[in-house]
């Protein structure tokens, strides 16, 4: 009797999951977001970094916690400097992970916080865009920020991971059943609420489980190893 995949898609956060922290883009975006405190919105430089962590841990990202606080920040203004000032020289081709995504035959999304420019950009210098059908990302989740003639930080505040509403955008979109789905991601926060939206969970970066977390993976390259079952029949 054929055994069959558990899975019939598998959805990957982009950003230190399917390239590495220690290429140093982590810090480079930290910078970049205090920079943007600094130039766009007046803060003291000796204050931003303060700002930044606490917007982070109270409202998951400095953009959402400056709309909430009732900042009208124009997102595509934000990303033009938080990431569009990133070293993206520093992101190499992956021609080991390009293989071994291609050897996955189920659907694979891209499910990222960041802009779609980012995305984009970082999936084609990694060398992996193609091995995608489809890009989940700031605009998909927030559509009425772009959409609409008022952006009001009070009308719509910013959705991103680990909000739950950001992944029911994301399973919604997606059109697929969080119980035939394998979701990785390098954010415990993240992973733990993809577990309470029913999805099978990977920790990717860690070497033990974390809350939520079905699997732990210390690289995305030990993909075949940690999770063969990916591989069965379909």
């Amino acid at each position: 009797m054929d055994s069959y995949s558990p899975f019939d898609c598998l959805i990957f956060d982009l950003d230190d999951t399917l390239y590495s922290s220690s290429i140093g883009f982590g810090e480079a975006t930290k910078r970049n977001i205090d920079d943007f405190l600094i130039e766009k919105c007046g803060f003291e430089p000796r204050k931003a970094s303060a700002l930044r962590v606490q917007l982070f841990k109270t409202y998951g990202s400095t953009l959402a916690g400056l709309r909430a606080l009732g900042y009208d920040v124009d997102a595509d203004e934000y990303h033009s400097i938080v990431h569009g000032r990133l070293p993206y020289h520093l992101i190499k081709p992956d021609p080991e992970l390009r293989s071994l995504l291609l050897t996955i035959t189920q659907r694979k999304i891209i499910f990222t916080n960041s802009d779609r420019t980012h995305a984009m950009k970082a999936l084609n210098l990694l060398g992996i865009a193609d091995c995608f059908e489809q890009v989940i990302c700031f605009e998909t989740m927030n559509p009425n920020l772009f959409n609409s003639k008022s952006s009001s930080p009070e009308e719509f505040p910013v959705i991103l991971k680990p909000s739950l509403d950001a992944f029911n955008v994301a399973v919604d979109v997606a059109e697929v059943d969080p119980s035939r789905t394998l979701f990785f991601d390098d954010n415990a926060g993240n992973v733990a609420a993809g577990k309470l939206v029913g999805l099978h969970t990977v920790v990717v970066g860690k070497t033990m489980r974390t809350t939520g977390a079905d699997y732990a993976l210390e690289k995305i390259h030990n993909l075949a190893h940690v999770i063969s079952e990916i591989w069965l029949a379909n």
